[in-house]
């Protein structure tokens, strides 16, 4: 299926405060160089914050993980998990359609939202409350049919219980997720035959279910606020860090002012000495390359056509004074050693990367 951004989009994007903070936690997650592997869950964050993927919002993600756009884009548009266009601004309905739903009456759902939303999958409905699409198995056939709605499952469906959960959700109440015909979770429909004695009367949902039932909202997007922010990768308590502040737990503090209208000039990943004054005392291995006050005439290469080097780290190359492909491709092994050290937060990326090798390519015009 061909999956392309929707051609109408918003201005910019900009996670919220909570969200921001939840983002920059995850990246800590990573060894240094690493980051891009935070792409999958600070998409979803972007996308559960507003709804559905923009443009921007892709951007602003592969921005904070220095990531090439285009990489950014090529897991969004991969993954179905991901909407490319705007979702109802109450719920997106996704009726599962394989076997089990299907023999069960999938279809019968399908004609309430055709009915009720929208005549095709991914359109709005006239008030802007409502999306819905079909989908894969959504992994719950013994309670067929089914739909996810937001987070949750709906189970045990009937064409007159969907059109009534739609008309709950459109009138603002929040319909108890899980099984809509009594049942608690997967058991046989007429009843328990075994294991009996382990049922808990004090328990009256599933796991699933009673988590949306406690917060009292079955289709509230995540939106930072749900728990206490915690780290434990980085040591033990709650907060962002246990552990005395880095440069690295610090890098993403200017991208915190950015506002979304505007880009400032980036001050992150900045060399050693300047973003640790405690190491200012320790020279860097190897010799610094010398750079260019400015790109000759004017025009400096797109260094990100070299493989490892998006946004931010262009930026760094070039207030490092590096502008164009034949300046790296004439890098010795000591300056590759110096640039290496000195890119915080991208330690050993020219290296690994074989920024040199690359630049000869590109200086060649090949």
């Amino acid at each position: 299926m061909l999956r392309r951004l929707h051609p109408e989009q918003p201005e910019s994007f900009a996670f919220t405060p909570a969200n921001r903070a939840w983002a920059e936690a995850q990246i800590t997650k990573y060894p240094e160089g690493r980051q891009a592997s935070a792409i999958i869950p600070l998409l979803w964050r972007a996308q559960e914050q507003e709804g559905w993927l923009s443009r921007p919002a892709i951007e602003a993600v592969a921005e904070m993980l220095d990531m090439a756009y285009i990489r950014a884009l090529e897991v969004a548009t991969f993954y179905f998990m991901f909407q490319l266009q705007p979702v109802g601004s109450v719920a997106h309905i996704q009726i599962c359609g394989t076997t089990s739903c299907m023999i069960c009456g999938a279809e019968d759902l399908i004609a309430i939202c055709k009915s009720k939303i929208a005549g095709r999958p991914h359109e709005l409905s006239a008030d802007g409350k409502f999306s819905w699409e079909e989908v894969e198995c959504l992994g719950a056939c013994a309670n067929a049919p089914m739909a996810q709605i937001g987070k949750d499952y709906y189970e045990d469906l009937t064409a007159e219980k969907l059109a009534a959960l739609i008309d709950a959700l459109a009138a603002g109440k929040f319909p108890q997720a899980g099984p809509q015909n009594g049942r608690f979770a997967a058991e046989p429909a007429k009843g328990l035959t075994s294991l009996t004695e382990y049922v808990n009367a004090s328990i009256k949902l599933n796991a699933s279910a009673q988590l949306a039932d406690e917060i009292g909202d079955t289709v509230k997007r995540i939106d930072g606020t749900e728990v206490p922010l915690t780290t434990p990768w980085l040591g033990k308590g709650k907060g962002k860090s246990a552990k005395p502040a880095t440069a690295k737990a610090e890098k993403p503090a200017p991208v915190k002012a950015k506002s979304a209208e505007a880009k400032p000039v980036d001050t992150e990943a900045s060399p050693k000495a300047k973003a640790k004054p405690a190491d200012a005392a320790a020279p860097s291995p190897g010799t610094k390359p010398a750079g260019l006050e400015a790109a000759r005439g004017g025009k400096p290469d797109d260094l990100k056509k070299i493989k490892g080097i998006g946004p931010k780290l262009e930026k760094l190359c070039n207030r490092l004074g590096f502008y164009h492909f034949d300046q790296i491709a004439a890098w010795t092994d000591a300056e590759v050693a110096w640039v290496d050290d000195n890119l915080e937060g991208f330690k050993g990326r020219v290296t690994r990367d074989e920024w040199v090798a690359q630049a000869k390519t590109l200086a060649s015009g090949e």
